[in-house]
């Protein structure tokens, strides 16, 4: 677009004294905005690594060791079942927890020997003698 004296305007660059000014304010915007989101980053990584380690999850484990005659609530808890689980759900836990658990595997006896216990407390058929151990 020229004007009427023959030269040609430039209404979207601001000059001063020949100098285009628009390259030097965006590259001086461009290393703001840069430097900006360097400093968030850097500070957000910081505060990545300082935060506390979750801890795995897992299951929870049941503080105490076993009672002397095992009741309903603890077999039923050794075995991962309700109280009022039925015969076949108890059969099926009881397989899983000791295949997982068993002597001839890397188990232990004493384990098996409470996992015994459990199967026969949750299906009634105690003997009143508790475990060998």
């Amino acid at each position: 677009m020229t004007r009427g004296n023959g030269h040609q305007a430039n209404w979207s660059v601001p000059v001063l004294g020949g100098v285009r000014l628009a390259t030097p304010f965006l590259a001086g915007l461009a290393v703001a905005a840069t430097a900006l989101a360097g400093r968030y980053g850097i500070q957000a990584w910081q505060a990545f690594k300082a935060r506390p380690p979750k801890p795995p999850q897992m299951r929870k484990f049941f503080e105490g060791g076993f009672q002397p005659t095992m009741t309903r609530r603890e077999a039923a808890q050794i075995l991962g079942l309700r109280e009022s689980a039925p015969p076949d759900k108890v059969k099926e836990a009881h397989r899983r927890v000791m295949v997982a658990n068993h002597p001839d595997a890397g188990g232990s006896h004493y384990l098996a020997s409470k996992i015994n216990e459990a199967k026969d407390v949750m299906l009634r058929k105690t003997k009143g003698g508790g475990s060998a151990f």
